[in-house]
């Protein structure tokens, strides 16, 4: 019984490719208290295995968190399949706004302690209380009040390239980091101002609406779906679209193009630019923004050692990786010295 994926993501690439068939790339989320875990995430790699399912997919004792690509021609037979679980029928899917084949090359169902990671213990902290749902027509109205903070609830460099109009969008790299300081900046305000969040998909908002009514906040409210489902509704009912930019997303696109506004910067040059890259050094991988013109000049580097080291040979290249952490935790997504002109 396979319960793991076999194939490098160049194999898959060729095969999807070889296939030559469009596929969705969709996301969804839960809260539920799932008992048994491992039960449930070998039965979904299971079946969405059969059904050539793409993505990466947590699972936890509070839910399932899934990002995922599917042939369109196996839409209805996964939506049937999650019809078949209890807490998870005529769950909403977010599609995509922006469709690529290869999105996801790889099928990863993972199980975690948390499917949204808060640093939180506190076992009177109960995940399912959640703020009000808005819609975005309802979003922009609230958007509009006066007595209203609007609060980004993703990272720095997801905001950086796209954000709503007028939101706060707290300079912090993990999720965990924003809860405390946006509870520091509105302590005086948790009965006299309404408090709306918003992200990508709906599922770090949701956490984070619960945890302020936790915390004594009265008027909480979130965008339902987050910000793909938000331009999905202003696209389908012809409403105004109050988001400008790029919206980041987790997978091999990188980012949708909501609007055609460039309110970011290449981190190398200074130029108006939102195109993130990783570095081509593996041994650094550092997610940054880069212009055309820097990636030609850099080979697709963050820096002269960078492209120095993509020079040398791939035996060379592996001996200097030797006992290097991950990256990402180093670099905290952008933050690097080597970067003249980040955030």
């Amino acid at each position: 019984m396979q319960l793991y994926n076999k194939l490098s993501a160049i194999e898959r690439a060729a095969l999807i490719d070889e296939a030559g068939k469009d596929r969705l790339t969709i996301s969804f989320y839960q809260y539920f208290k799932i008992e048994n875990p491992q039960l449930l995430r070998d039965k979904l790699f299971l079946e969405w295995n059969a059904l050539d399912v793409l993505g990466r997919i947590y699972v936890s004792y509070e839910g399932i968190n899934a990002q995922l690509s599917v042939l369109s021609e196996n839409f209805f037979a996964l939506k049937d399949q999650l019809d078949t679980i209890s807490f998870l029928k005529d769950i909403r899917l977010n599609v995509a706004i922006e469709q690529h084949n290869k999105s996801f090359l790889k099928l990863k169902v993972k199980v975690r302690n948390k499917i949204v990671a808060d640093g939180l213990v506190d076992a009177t902290f109960d995940v399912t209380d959640i703020g009000i749902h808005l819609n975005a027509v309802e979003f922009n109205e609230m958007l509009a009040n006066p007595d209203t903070v609007c609060v980004d609830m993703r990272n720095h460099y997801e905001s950086e390239i796209g954000h709503f109009e007028g939101a706060v969008t707290p300079d912090v790299d993990t999720f965990r980091d924003s809860l405390d300081i946006i509870e520091e900046d509105l302590k005086n305000h948790k009965e006299d101002k309404n408090l709306l969040m918003y992200c990508t998909g709906g599922i770090r908002c949701e956490k984070a609406s619960a945890y302020y009514k936790h915390k004594g906040f009265k008027n909480v409210f979130q965008l339902e779906g987050g910000i793909i489902e938000y331009t999905r509704q202003v696209q389908a009912e012809g409403a105004e679209n109050k988001f400008i930019g790029k919206n980041f997303v987790f997978d091999h696109r990188r980012a949708e193009k909501i609007t055609d506004h460039v309110v970011s910067n290449c981190h190398q040059c200074g130029t108006a630019c939102n195109t993130h890259t990783n570095c081509a050094n593996e041994g650094c991988h550092l997610l940054f923004i880069q212009c055309d013109v820097c990636s030609e000049k850099m080979e697709n580097t963050c820096s002269i050692d960078c492209q120095e080291t993509i020079q040398l040979s791939y035996e060379a290249q592996k001996e200097l990786r030797k006992g290097k952490g991950n990256s990402n935790q180093i670099f905290k997504k952008g933050r690097s010295e080597v970067l003249t002109f980040k955030k």
